[in-house]
This record gives structure tokens, sequence and C-alpha cells, in this order.
């Protein structure tokens, strides 16, 4: 009779080969259907919901990369981005305080981008403002809580990305910052391992079979990294939905002074916070007495600093990075509600 108490040698060699946060993912799922069935159907379809809104980005930000390592384009990129790098980061600012991308759809976006060696500053720049803010949210927020409410947070969005950019070249000599890339995502994890083609680009590189080997092992692996590292990210989104109603975080943050504030950061950086809902709950709390400065520090903490967000960074970037990134996030978010308090 055959032994199955322990696995055959066969079977531990796939299970290592299985990656650990598929099993992450499984074993979630899992415990849901075993302790909650009645919530299995909510929360993977809440996750899934998520992951097919986000299929665009990932689709369009898989193909670029591939498209650019297989012409050779990327080295064209690399040159775009030396020079003014103050430049950069205003303009990457700027445009992630009006791109239409929540923080866990600008991940595929800024792993293009440090794939292709766009430096840190500017990347942290886009990182920290494109969540927060973009034309329909404007319109909505300007509706509930008022226009200088949503001219206020746009600003915020701006100098958030400029503070964390500037903030990364001012320590860009130090070790924090320096070589940010995980390994597996510089190497094969996410980003492709074949060396990047030399010379002019070759734009209509399916005549080239060595490009054509490259543009698919680099979107297959870029593909297979982001949907793994997304998909934790938005099951997590959906367990703090499900369990952790909004309602129940918000009603923490009522009063005033500079305690509101730090206590709605503290709070909002690892809370789920979809911003279009957020916008009526907290015009509600506003009118029972929340002070406008702890609902501003709510918003941006928890649009930047959310946990899907968070967990997507992690995947990127070495700890030390992220801790930056955190950083920038919860000084950021201090000072854009204790500011708006002042002003109000």
């Amino acid at each position: 009779m055959a032994d199955i108490s322990t696995p055959s040698p066969g079977a531990r060699d796939r299970l290592r080969r299985v990656d650990g946060v598929w099993l992450a993912v499984a074993a979630l799922l899992a415990l849901v259907a075993l302790f909650a069935p009645g919530d299995f159907l909510p929360v993977t379809g809440i996750m899934l919901t998520a992951l097919g809104h986000t299929a665009v980005f990932i689709t369009f930000a898989v193909l670029a990369v591939a498209y650019m390592k297989a012409t050779g384009a990327e080295t064209l990129l690399s040159r775009a981005f030396q020079g003014n790098e103050s430049r950069m980061i205003v303009m990457a600012a700027l445009l992630g305080g009006l791109s239409p991308f929540c923080s866990c759809e600008v991940i595929p976006f800024v792993a293009a981008l440090l794939a292709l060696g766009t430096p840190l500053s500017a990347v942290m720049a886009f990182w920290l403002a494109s969540p927060l803010m973009d034309p329909p949210m404007f319109i909505m927020t300007a509706g509930v809580l008022g226009l200088d409410f949503a001219i206020a947070k746009t600003v915020a969005a701006i100098g958030l990305g400029l503070f964390g950019g500037f903030g990364v070249r001012l320590l860009n000599d130090t070790a924090a910052f320096a070589d940010p890339l995980k390994e597996t995502t510089a190497t094969g994890g996410g980003c492709g391992s074949k060396k990047p083609f030399a010379g002019r680009p070759v734009w209509r590189f399916w005549g080239d079979t060595a490009r054509r080997e490259t543009f698919r092992d680099t979107a297959l692996s870029n593909a297979a990294f982001l949907l793994k590292w997304l998909a934790i990210a938005y099951l997590f989104e959906a367990l703090m939905i499900v369990y952790v109603p909004a309602e129940a975080i918000a009603g923490f943050l009522g009063g005033q002074g500079f305690g509101t504030i730090l206590l709605a950061t503290l709070i909002g950086m690892p809370a789920y916070l979809n911003g279009y809902a957020a916008v009526g709950l907290l015009g509600g709390l506003i009118d029972q007495g929340m002070a406008p400065g702890a609902a501003m520090s709510f918003v941006v903490a928890g649009g930047v600093s959310s946990i899907p967000a968070a967990i997507a960074v992690w995947a990127l970037v070495k700890p030390r990075v992220f801790a930056g990134y955190l950083g920038f996030a919860l000084i950021g978010a201090l000072i854009a509600g204790t500011t708006w308090n002042l002003i109000v």
C-alpha cells in the first residue's frame, strides 16, 4: 500500500512552482467559502469586477512595454527622460493630478515606467498624485462638498506629487532610494529578462524572430506579474468592502483639531476608500460636525495608501522605497488636512 502521508518528490516540486501569491488568493477564498459561504459570491464578484475594470489598463501597459522592448524603443525613452529632472517631476505631478486612474489602475503604468528606467522622482510624483483626482471626481466633489473643496483636493493631489517627487530627488543619492526595483520586478518577475536591443528602433519588429520572442516573453511575464498582484490587491479590497463598512471607519472621525486630522490620516491610510462613495459619506459627516481638515486628510491618505494600492506598490519596489512612499503620503495628508482646516 502506498504511503500518502507525505507528498512525493514530484508533488513537492510542483508545489514549489506554484506562486505564493496565487496560493494566498486561493487560501483566502477557501476560508471565506468555508466560514462564510454566503459571502463567497459577493467577495469574488467584487474582485472579478475590479479586475475586469482594470483589464484594459493592464492590457495596454503589457502590450506597450512588450512593443517597446521588441522594437528597441526603450532606448529612446531612456534618452527622453534624461536631462531636466525638475521639469519631469512638475509634469508628472500635474498629469497625475488630472489622470482618470484609481490607485490600483495606475500600478501597470508605474510598473512600465520603472521597467523602462524612468527616474524614480518623476514616477513617485505621478504615483502619489494620480489616485486622488480626475475630471469626473472633480465634478462630483464640487457638487457635494463644494467647489472650494474640489479645488483644494486637486491642489493637494498636485502638491503631494511635487512633495514626493522633489523629496525623492533630494534623497536620490542616499541608500533609501537607490536601486528601487525588487529583483523579481527587474528580472523576469514583471518586466522580462531579455537584454534590450541596441541601435535604432525597428518599429515593424514582427519580421525578426528574436524580436517576436522578446515581445511574447515580455508580454507574458508582465501580464502574469501584474495579474497576480492586482488579484490579491482587489481581493483584500473586496474583503474590506464586505466586512468593514466605510460608515464604521468614518464613525471615528468626528471632532475638531489636529488630533482628528492625525486620526483621520492614520485610519485613511490602510482603509479601503472608494472616492466616489466617500464624497457623499464625507458630505454627511461634515454636516454633522466633522472637521473639514479631517475629511481632506482622510481622502488624501486613503486615496494614495489604501490596502489595494499598497500591496501593488509593495510588489514593485524594495521595502525602503515602499516606506518612503508611505511616509510621503502620511506627511502630505497631514499637511493637506491642517492647511485646509486653517483656510476654512
